[in-house]
């Protein structure tokens, strides 16, 4: 008897603490059912939006661990953002262990989805689309990870940032893969962050494809250890339409992919073809800065075997057609501004199997009107270096 009795208990007691399943319908008041559900998830709740459209006024939150929520496809399910009022993002997340999965967003005012301080999230089959395309009035960023550890953004597609499609800001042990970012300012940003991982995403009709940078003036620096690998970068020729002001509104139309202050960075088997001004942009911080933490120069990037064509016809650089004229008609694919942290740190190596031309700066910070261009002569990489623990965790690969 007491065996049967102890036995009911501990049923009971698991019943009580098994995950709930809180199932939101499209709809009138379905705002209100979808932020009362995201406020009262217990930690292994599952929130599962049904298929239609949500008319969304206002910005949601989730700040309960563990907590997934997911749609009946990005096609399928849609938060609706059109009618958004205010807030700064549709959807802000601040827990761990969270699973986003199968919806999408439509024209939030702000960015997308954003999550700040949310180690372990995942990612999966999420678009978010402004449907008006490039425009300066759109939000900045369409999947927006911030001050994490531990990211994994999968088959997911964004359109219409007027900063970054796929941006992931001072975090560490990230994976961007097969993804799909168009018609943005910069496709994927991987900015002051380490251990990053972007592979197999399609990236095309963007400002520029592809960037890694590290700026001052930052919480968290120092970013570096990045593999950029089976990526196919092409025609991103859309006309820069970032607000001014903007660090990428500086980005020229027509980059493949660009590194700017950043170390360890292995760019290899990607397809960078058809970004008429570089397929590879290698360059130091150009402005002035007065954080003593700060790095401007890139340090051992490499460029290994990469599918490129034979070099930009139409660069957005000044002087353009006397550049065309002495290198032929066509501009190298990589183009590096001169600079290197010092003889012991040399910023770029490279195959010798992709030419490259030189600004010839001296300087950090030198205006471009005294580089001096030229051909190229890049020192040869050698083996990879050992990255160590690089990209999300494989835990989070369980999850999708």
């Amino acid at each position: 008897m007491i065996r049967t009795v102890i036995s009911t208990l501990a049923l009971l007691s698991a019943s009580s603490l098994a995950a709930a399943t809180h199932e939101v319908a499209a709809g009138a008041g379905a705002q209100e059912r979808l932020q009362e559900a995201l406020i009262l998830a217990e930690p292994g709740d599952e929130i599962v939006l049904g298929a239609g459209r949500f008319a969304i006024s206002d910005g949601l939150s989730l700040d309960v661990d563990n907590v997934t929520v997911r749609g009946a496809g990005m096609e399928a399910t849609v938060l609706d953002f059109t009618g958004q009022r205010d807030a700064g993002e549709g959807l802000l997340v601040t827990s761990d262990g969270v699973t986003l999965r199968n919806f999408a967003l439509e024209n939030p005012k702000g960015d997308g989805i954003k999550s700040k301080g949310a180690d372990d999230i995942v990612y999966h089959r999420i678009r978010v689309t402004w449907t008006n395309g490039p425009a300066a009035t759109n939000g900045a960023y369409g999947i927006y990870p911030v001050e994490s550890t531990g990211i994994l953004v999968d088959a997911c597609e964004v359109s219409g940032a007027s900063d970054a499609g796929i941006y992931v800001g001072q975090s560490k042990k990230i994976t961007v893969r097969d993804s799909i970012a168009t018609d943005n300012v910069a496709g994927i940003e991987i900015e002051n962050s380490r251990d990053a991982i972007v592979e197999r995403n399609f990236v095309t009709r963007n400002t520029g494809g592809i960037l890694v940078f590290d700026l001052p003036g930052l919480p968290v620096m120092g970013g570096g250890n990045v593999i950029l690998k089976q990526n196919l970068v092409v025609g991103n020729k859309t006309a820069n339409f970032a607000p001014p002001g903007n660090i990428v509104a500086g980005v020229r139309r027509g980059t493949g992919i660009m590194v700017m202050a950043n170390e360890k960075v292995w760019i290899s088997d990607n397809i960078v073809r058809d970004n008429p001004t570089a397929s590879f942009i290698i360059a130091a911080y150009t402005k002035p800065f007065d954080d003593a933490r700060y790095n401007p120069f890139p340090r051992e990037v490499v460029i290994a075997e990469n599918d490129v064509d034979e070099g930009s016809t139409d660069p957005q650089l000044d002087g353009a057609e006397q550049l065309l004229a002495g290198f032929g008609g066509a501009l190298p694919p990589i183009m590096w501004d001169g600079l290197n942290q010092d003889k012991d740190n040399p910023a770029l190596l490279a195959t010798p199997e992709i030419s490259s031309w030189t600004l010839n700066l001296t300087r950090q910070g030198q205006p471009l009107a005294e580089a001096q261009p030229g051909p190229g002569d890049l020192p040869a990489y050698g083996q990879p270096w050992e990255f160590g623990e690089i990209g999300a965790p494989e835990r989070l690969f369980d999850r999708i």
